[in-house]
């Protein structure tokens, strides 16, 4: 299985983790820091119509993230990361620590919303390691990179689901 993800709020730290044991080059291929919606367009494609739309810290941004670095990168996975690490950007409706985590394996996409809380650094170092749990449930169960088990994590087929 190989490997791409697009970070926002964790700005690489998920690709730091991935890549910090030996040998990772065998399974990680990309790792795009999509910090501003200009970056998110010009690197991923994702329509500024979306953006605008939804919000660039939203599930439907996140899902086009994980999609478009799979098939940037032509990878197994895909995943997306973005979010609002504070301390300032929150608002009432996306409060500090928002964080959508989204993966695109098996052509399906699937996502998870986090209320995370603490510095800036916490929140960004939550958001990483929820990625990488994300990512660990994915790996141990081949089937759902093939869309063939629809219990743990939960993949919809027509529609995005969440992880529980």
């Amino acid at each position: 299985m190989t490997i791409a993800a697009a970070e926002s709020c964790t700005g690489g730290l998920l690709s730091c983790l991935l890549t910090s044991r030996p040998g990772s080059s065998a399974f990680f291929v990309l790792g795009a820091i999509v910090y501003s919606n200009e970056a998110k367009r010009r690197v991923l494609g994702i329509p500024r119509s979306k953006i605008e739309q939804y919000g660039a810290v939203s599930r439907p941004v996140a899902m086009l993230m994980a999609r478009r670095v799979r098939l940037l990168a032509r990878t197994d996975i895909g995943m997306g990361i973005t979010g609002i690490a504070g301390p300032g950007g929150g608002s009432l409706k996306k409060p500090i620590g928002t964080v959508y985590i989204a993966v695109h394996a098996g052509g399906k996409v699937s996502y998870r919303k986090f209320r995370f809380r603490g510095s800036r650094t916490s929140i960004r170092k939550q958001a990483a390691y929820a990625a990488l749990k994300i990512l660990g449930t994915v790996l141990v169960n081949p089937d759902i990179s093939q869309g063939k088990n629809q219990n743990r994590p939960r993949v919809c087929q027509n529609r995005p689901h969440v992880f529980r």
